[in-house]
Parts: C-alpha cells; structure tokens; sequence
C-alpha cells in the first residue's frame, strides 16, 4: 500500500485535525470561540452567553457498560450541554452513536437512589456533528446543513425541542468567497479551507475571527503544541491514505469482476478468445479457466 508523504503544515493549522479542534474550541480562553460558533449554528433558535468545558468521557454506571467518549463537551448558561464532534470519515451506526451519546447525558441527569423529588426535569441536550469527508445516507445533494428533532411524522409538527441533532456536511458545502451571506457561512468556509489560506480574508475581519486566525497561525503555536499537531496532522493522512487506497481496490475489483462476467458471456456465445482479451483486456489464460 502506498505511503502518504510527511505532512507540511500551511500557514495555519487544520482546525478538523483532533489536536487543532481541541486548541482552537477547545479551552477556556477561547470559549467566546466556540459561543459564536455554536451561536450561527443554532441560526437564532437559541443564545449562548457563556458556556463550561466538562470532561470529554463518561464512563457507564455498571462495569461492563460502554463507555462515551466526545471530542468536547460543555454546559450552557442555562443547564444545557452540547456535544461537537469531528467525523472524518463514515463509520457503521453513525446515527445510532449519536443516539447513545445524547442518551448518556440525558440518563446521566437522574439522581442517584429516589427520583421522586426530581420529576423527570431534563435539562436540553444538543449534539453538533461536523462530517468532513462523507455524507449521511439519503442525504440531498444540494443540503449540507440537517437539524434534527423529534417531531410528529404526519403533521411535521415538533414534539419535543430540548433534545436535537444538527448535521453538518462540510463536503457538501461548496461556496466560494463571494457566496458568503451569513457568518455561519464564514463559520464553515473556514473550517473547510483554513489550511489553504495564507490570510486573513477581508470578509472576516471582525474581532473574533481575527482571534481565531491568531491562535491558528502555526508559527505562534509553542514547540510541544508543534509536535503534537504534526502528529495530529499525520494521523489523520495516514488513515485518508488507508480509506484511498481501500476505495481505489474496491473500485479496481468492481471493475475486474464485471470484466469477467462480460468475458464469460462473450465466451458462452463463441466468440474467439483473442478478440475477447482485446475487448475486456484479461489475459487468454483467465478467459480459459471461465
């Protein structure tokens, strides 16, 4: 299998590499950082004032239960807690892990022993996922952005608003600069392009963008910080490397077999072997064992 060449980091960092997301969203000098990014996301819904980080792993109340893990996890003025996470590539039950995320911080809630006095009082949960290089199934092509809540099939009319998913396809979002309308729009322009910038573009120059681009500048980032990106950085080329090459072989091998199911046909209606190795261009010596 090839090997991906060592990463060259850009000007500034890849803020969906797991290291960058942490440093850029992740701590609490930046936390008006990821305010305003959760605030766009919520388009008006909801306002964020302030925000604090939680631990990032909730480990199950019996031994043997899994264990969850989000890449962050905080609480809102008001009680609610938010789960963002970085999907890089597609992964078997992707819904059903966001299902059994927001249900351990909903289960989590209960008091320990009587829940009499409690009444069921579920504080909001919203979990936010940014997919980078796949798309959910039966997806619409021309919608990037999906916000889920429970609802009644027939008249579409919401159930229940304190728990949501919203879906964020960054592959699908192919804006250019001059197509940038609103500040969610700037929001996820930069989380797909940043490491092919090399400034601060003029649309967003505005006090938190501008601090953004300052803690992403690579040159500013301490020596370990370098370390740990640049092997943030190549983790994550190595395993596009790895989902490349596993797309190129299944591709390779689609196409191997439907050559020989078209050989085999061709030889069943007696046509010369030659002619058939010119056509589906495999060897005399497989059309012979068809």
């Amino acid at each position: 299998m090839p090997k991906n060449k060592p990463p060259i980091p850009g000007k500034y960092i890849d803020p969906l590499v797991d290291f960058a997301f942490k440093k850029i969203f992740g701590n609490e000098p930046n936390k008006d950082l990821l305010i305003a990014f959760l605030n766009e996301v919520f388009r008006g819904r909801k306002r964020i004032v302030d925000l604090v980080y939680n631990k990032n792993e909730h480990p199950g109340d019996l031994k043997d239960e899994g264990a969850a893990v989000f890449d962050l996890l905080c609480t809102g003025d008001n009680g609610e807690r938010f789960i963002i996470e970085v999907q890089r590539a597609r992964q078997g039950y992707f819904k059903e892990r966001s299902l059994f995320y927001t249900s351990r911080l909903i289960s989590d809630q209960a008091p320990k022993g009587k829940r009499s006095a409690w009444g069921y009082n579920i504080a909001e949960v919203y979990l936010i996922a940014l997919l980078e290089d796949f798309t959910l199934e039966d997806s619409p092509a021309n919608s990037y952005l999906h916000d889920i809540c429970l609802c009644n099939r027939d008249t579409g009319k919401i159930f229940y608003d304190k728990l949501g998913y919203t879906y964020i396809e960054l592959s699908k979002f192919v804006k250019a600069e001059t197509d940038l309308d609103t500040d969610l729009d700037k929001w996820l322009y930069f989380l797909k392009n940043m490491p092919r910038m090399d400034r601060l573009p003029v649309y967003l120059r505005k006090p938190i963008f501008e601090k953004l681009f300052s803690i992403a500048e690579y040159t500013n980032l301490t020596k370990e910080e370098k370390t740990m990106y640049d092997s943030s950085l190549k983790h994550k080329w190595d395993n596009k490397n790895v989902l490349d090459y596993a797309v190129k072989e299944a591709k390779h091998e689609g196409e191997y077999n439907k050559a020989l199911d078209i050989a085999r046909e061709m030889k069943k209606d007696g046509m010369p072997l030659a002619q058939i190795s010119k056509f589906t261009k495999l060897s005399i010596g497989e059309i012979e064992k068809l």
